[in-house]
């Protein structure tokens, strides 16, 4: 069963115009199409008379997805890390003090860092990574109103009603994830980080789980991973490389770097999967992954290949090297394998932000 489209028209000719006429005299051009399918969207909603909660939800919706757009958009050339944690971590924990040298280091190597805009770690990470580096993604919560005052009244603070806003926020702004001790939200962020990576419904980042030196909290958490989930079927061997977890904030910042340091971006065209890369791979290499990946390779092999049609009509980082091959599209824990395959065989230590990162796993739009 496919999911609904959306409809590039109202079917009722005199709306119909209307709309040409209005999106005509304020829109950009470029993307009149879009523009006009979430007006239809949502006079058909009024249409099919959703009661008043329904709109509400929608239209708080779009309004927090616009001001995180105005929050985020100036800076999208910037790789930035999400920080999670506890909201109740006390300044003289030993993991407060591990997530303020996390985010300096962070920012020694040319990252910026998201959190919650809360206290605990939260607050622990903006000071580390400084003001000037940091975004805030504040949830307003029935006891909790304003954000931590390290952050609050910055320029670079988007504040939403709806955690499932704030949630698509972290996922399509970050290129990293560093977790450290939390609870149910914590844990919550942990399992559906990678679960969307498992599944494919996020594109490949690097998550770092960091706890300090005598902690027993990830480790109880891995030893649950593997005793419960992998022992018990529910999970492949695979899917435990999708994260790192260390006590070391210079190991953890390490691990974030090198991820980019020649694995750029993907992205869907066709039936392919391309792989941007910042520095090309020579013919041993590319061998090397068509020896250790060929399993995950649907037909044919991976080859490089010049940018392709749908990346040069929307400018799509053509400066970039390429790699590409028919994708069996289930095995993402392994492509994530092949990702620091290729950063050994390519990449080197000691790397700074890669900049313009830009992350697309959706397919095109289709219309009704």
């Amino acid at each position: 069963m496919s999911p609904p489209r959306p409809r590039p028209k109202f079917g009722d000719e005199t709306v119909d115009r209307l709309l040409s006429q209005t999106i005509g005299a304020v829109g950009s051009g470029t993307n009149d199409d879009l523009v006009r399918s979430l007006i239809v969207t949502a006079l058909d909603m009024d249409r099919a008379d959703v009661d008043r909660l329904e709109l509400k939800i929608a239209s708080q919706s779009l309004v927090e997805i616009l001001n995180a757009w105005r929050v985020f958009s100036a800076y999208g050339d910037n790789a930035k890390a999400t920080i999670f944690g506890s909201a109740r971590t006390k300044p003289d924990h030993p993991d407060y003090r591990l997530a303020t040298v996390f985010g300096r280091r962070l920012a020694e190597r040319g990252w910026m860092a998201i959190t919650g805009a809360g206290p605990g770690i939260m607050t622990a990470g903006i000071e580390g990574v400084g003001r000037d580096n940091a975004f805030g993604v504040n949830i307003v919560l029935p006891f909790e109103q304003q954000a931590a005052d390290v952050i609050d009244g910055d320029h670079k603070l988007a504040t939403f009603r709806y955690f499932f806003t704030r949630k698509l926020t972290f996922m399509k702004e970050t290129d990293a994830f560093a977790l450290f001790p939390g609870g149910f939200g914590t844990l919550d962020e942990a399992f559906e980080l990678m679960t969307l990576i498992q599944t494919g419904k996020s594109y490949p980042v690097p998550i770092v789980l960091l706890d300090h030196e005598d902690s027993t909290y990830w480790n109880s958490w891995q030893r649950f991973v593997e005793e419960e989930l992998l022992a018990g079927g529910m999970i492949s061997p695979d899917d435990t490389v999708l994260y790192l977890h260390t006590h070391d904030a210079d190991e953890a910042v390490e691990y974030i770097c090198s991820f980019y340091s020649c694995y750029h971006s993907i992205r869907f065209v066709g039936k392919r999967l391309v792989v941007r890369l910042s520095s090309p791979l020579d013919e041993v290499a590319v061998a090397t992954l068509n020896d250790e990946f060929g399993d995950i390779v649907a037909n044919g092999r991976i080859e490089p290949i010049e940018a392709t049609e749908s990346e040069v009509r929307d400018a799509d980082h053509l400066h970039l090297s390429r790699i590409a091959f028919q994708f069996d599209n289930r095995s993402f824990a392994r492509l994530i394998k092949m990702i620091h395959r290729i950063n050994q065989l390519g990449g080197e230590t000691g790397a700074k932000a890669a900049p313009g990162l830009v992350h697309d796993l959706g397919p095109a739009l289709e219309f009704e």
